[in-house]
């Protein structure tokens, strides 16, 4: 027997600026990308309101925080010197202890809808049109 499930997905864009460090090509330079990150609940019942999630509500919990930790900031690698470069004139930035690709950033989004006790099941990051990394598990 197979089970049912229902899913939602919302889109939230954010503007986000990175570089990889030791990378052979052009990301190895800093640049920026205007990202959506499309995320996937599911659940097997709705709610007494007939939803898997409210919108609003997953606007609320990682949708502000996505406005708050990732847009419009530098995300850099906390071993690359351009991070305190970037410190020191006050830009915002974020220090990460992995590399920011874009399967980085879905993971790291995954992670936090999870700590919210959303019912969170992938995670996508459009990188940029036709460049699309998923995290799941």
């Amino acid at each position: 027997m197979r089970t049912r499930m229902f899913s939602v997905t919302q889109e939230i864009a954010f503007c986000y600026g990175h570089r990889l460090l030791g990378h052979p090509g052009k990301c190895a330079r800093l640049h920026g990308h205007n990202g959506v990150a499309r995320l996937t609940l599911r659940a097997e019942a709705l709610d007494a309101q007939g939803m898997v999630v409210d919108f609003d509500v997953l606007g609320a919990r990682v949708g502000d925080w996505i406005a708050q930790t990732l847009d419009h900031r530098m995300l850099l690698h906390r071993g690359d010197p351009a991070a305190v470069a970037l410190a020191q004139i006050g830009e915002p930035l974020l220090a990460l202890p992995f590399h920011p690709t874009a399967e980085g950033l879905a993971k790291m989004i995954f992670e936090h809808a999870r700590s919210e006790g959303l019912p969170i099941a992938q995670v996508e990051i459009v990188e940029q049109p036709g460049s699309i990394a998923t995290y799941s598990e």
